[in-house]
């Protein structure tokens, strides 16, 4: 089974319910950043037009994505420009720092 990469952008005033709904539905490991830009919305009453958000990181197995993306847009969205993005890419490879394992691939696992 392959890894997938979740990678999340959300409004930072949503952050905590969205970790509250993954660890709901089992998530076990997150990487959380501030992050400033903007895409579709802008805000242009700023002078820079960059908006704060914060990106959330989360590798699963393939099986797992509906469950997490569901997850973050559920508890993400409020219908309004400026709600974020939901990236779903492959996982080459997964190594552990500690020991040098391919995670992707350890009888332990690291997901």
């Amino acid at each position: 089974m392959g890894l997938r990469k979740v990678t999340a952008i959300v409004r930072s005033v949503l952050l905590e319910a969205v970790e509250e709904r993954l660890i709901a539905v089992g998530v076990r490991g997150i990487t959380v950043a501030r992050v400033k830009g903007f895409g579709e919305y802008a805000d242009f009453y700023r002078s820079d037009w960059l908006t704060e958000h914060m990106r959330i990181e989360i590798f699963t197995t393939e099986d797992r994505v509906a469950t997490v993306r569901e997850a973050i847009m559920g508890a993400a969205r409020t219908g309004r420009p400026g709600d974020g993005i939901v990236a779903v890419l492959p996982v080459e490879a997964l190594y552990r720092i500690r020991d040098g394992e391919n995670a992707t691939t350890s009888a332990a696992g690291a997901i």
